[in-house]
């Protein structure tokens, strides 16, 4: 075991090398990791991985989850043996970028975006690298389809992406978990967050969705729409989808879709949120979200990969 171990380690410091790489943003820095094919003459086309939302690490990883899944490690490391270099790194307020400056009130869509985008005009920039391409993952898929119009991306990836706005969402999501009295409360304060307001008073049993903290956030994010963003996409589009997403269904790939009908779809039978094949297995699918053991779909990256790499 000990020598099997040792050659899966020697294997994976041949195929790439890591180094860390960080941002200059408005009020401080942003850290990540930036990997390279290893034995590659030439440039090479890069790939900007970004996380989904909440506390989610450039790993894939969240505070939330009962422990690492290493999906966008994962999905870095597939990239690179396959000769594509890649940056992820951690957003504003999480992981090695929680600098004191940026607390939970003060984090906005809009400012990961721009981060994204100054990533994107960065990696132009580098002469190592060919071709400049966008993935997000859930969240970060929305991040990606507004960065890549304004980093000027060669291309763009959407990974178990949301097809309709937050709002519209939260409000399906709610309808049969919630008594009427505070489903009609939450459905006012969504309306009031979307005109820009805050809300003041809010019951307990709403608290974790609609805080005073993250009240600023909800209001950015309610400004955007998926479908909106992908439409105005110019370049290449990937959509890529799950089947067994427990989080994100496969119809919002099919939203998406119809926003953008000339965006390539990719749907991977078995592949839940976390970008591993579960199937109809639902020990596996709970064992996904706290094992980097796991490896990530092969599909997702043949499709990706071959995207990447396209002309």
């Amino acid at each position: 075991m000990k020598l099997l171990l040792s050659l899966m380690m020697l294997s994976s410091s041949v195929f790439a090398a890591s180094r860390p790489v960080s941002l200059e943003v408005a009020g401080g820095a942003v850290y990540g990791t930036e990997l390279t094919p290893d034995g590659v003459n030439g440039k090479v086309p890069v790939v900007l991985l970004h996380s989904g939302s909440g506390p989610t690490d450039r790993d894939g990883n969240s505070t939330l989850l009962p422990g690492p899944n290493d999906s966008l490690k994962l999905v870095a490391e597939g990239l690179a043996r396959q000769g594509i270099a890649s940056v992820r790194y951690d957003k504003r307020g999480i992981a090695s970028s929680a600098l004191p400056v940026w607390k939970e009130e003060s984090l906005r869509l809009d400012d990961y975006i721009g981060d994204a985008a100054a990533w994107l005009r960065k990696l132009h920039s580098d002469p190592r690298f060919s071709r400049v391409v966008m993935a997000g993952h859930s969240e970060g898929a929305q991040i990606a389809a507004e960065a890549c119009a304004q980093g000027g991306a060669d291309a763009c990836v959407l990974i178990a992406g949301a097809g309709r706005s937050l709002d519209e969402i939260l409000r399906e999501q709610l309808k049969d978990k919630l008594p009427p009295p505070l489903m009609a409360e939450s459905d006012a304060i969504l309306s009031s967050l979307k005109e820009g307001k805050t809300v003041e008073k809010v019951s307990p049993t709403l608290m974790a969705l609609y805080r005073p903290e993250v009240q600023p956030y909800l209001i950015s994010a309610l400004q955007h729409d998926p479908r909106k963003a992908i439409a105005a996409l110019k370049m290449p589009v990937l959509i890529l989808q799950g089947t067994s997403d427990i989080q994100v269904p496969e119809q919002e790939a099919r939203l998406l879709s119809a926003a953008a009908p000339k965006a390539r779809v990719v749907i991977v039978e078995g592949m839940n949120h976390l970008l591993k094949i579960v199937g109809n297995d639902q020990a596996l699918q709970q064992k996904s979200y706290a094992s980097p053991d796991l490896p990530v779909a092969p599909q997702l990256l043949d499709a990706l990969s071959s995207f990447v790499k396209a002309p």
